[in-house]
């Protein structure tokens, strides 16, 4: 019944193209996606540092309700990441450190919260990758309902099971699994201007003609 149901994931982005996307810088990677798809500005890093790579393990829970989040983590593969929509409430916190040490014992490779954590000190200070809104002392209920694998979507970002996951000290975000190879190619092209870019700086010679150009073509007036 739609509310209270689990599936399985029956497609996920391949190894190869997470590792290929691991070093990407997610910035890059959304600009290469016209910046129309993100986590949002809320979505934070809670870990010390560490990206997240890998195919989207989703979970549609009740606020403040972890139960199928407790399930996906038993059903997940090493490499999954589990990402909740807890409808962005943060009075009760979806996840704490007893899960991520099972989820880091599983294999799996980070949370994206769209809610709150606890146990912020203990995720804080490891390199496990947690995203999430915020942070509250107060434990979650138990009782469902939810679904596993089924779209997801926060923020105007919309996340299918297997899609892929990236996130970094920015944020985070999805690319979709039928758009891996398009945006990766965009984003090693992008990657690869900003390396001439930096090196142009360090040697005075980027080219900063493109300002007033940009200023003459929209009409500013220069006062004198």
């Amino acid at each position: 019944m739609i509310g209270f149901r689990i599936y399985e994931l029956s497609q996920r982005v391949s190894p190869e193209w997470v590792e290929k996307f691991r070093d990407l810088p997610v910035a890059n990677v959304s600009d290469c996606m016209w910046r129309m798809t993100a986590g949002g500005a809320a979505l934070r890093p809670m870990h010390a540092g560490g990206v997240l790579a890998g195919p989207a393990f989703t979970v549609k829970t009740r606020p403040g309700d972890n139960l199928m989040v407790h399930k996906a983590i038993a059903m997940a593969q090493p490499g999954d990441v589990i990402v909740v929509d807890a409808g962005g409430e943060i009075t009760n916190a979806i996840i704490g450190e007893l899960m991520v040490a099972t989820a880091k014992r599983k294999g799996l490779a980070g949370f994206i919260i769209h809610g709150a954590i606890r146990d912020s000190a203990e995720l804080g200070s490891g390199n496990f990758p947690v995203y999430a809104m915020g942070v509250t002392h107060r434990g979650p209920y138990k009782d469902g309902p939810g679904e596993i694998n089924v779209p997801v979507s926060f923020d105007g970002m919309v996340i299918q099971p297997g899609d892929l996951i990236l996130g970094d000290a920015d944020g985070c975000l999805c690319v979709p699994l039928s758009d891996v190879e398009a945006v990766y190619e965009a984003t090693v092209a992008k990657n690869e201007a900003e390396v001439q870019m930096m090196d142009d700086i360090a040697n005075d010679r980027l080219d900063i003609s493109w300002i007033d150009r940009t200023l003459a073509e929209r009409g500013c007036e220069i006062m004198k």
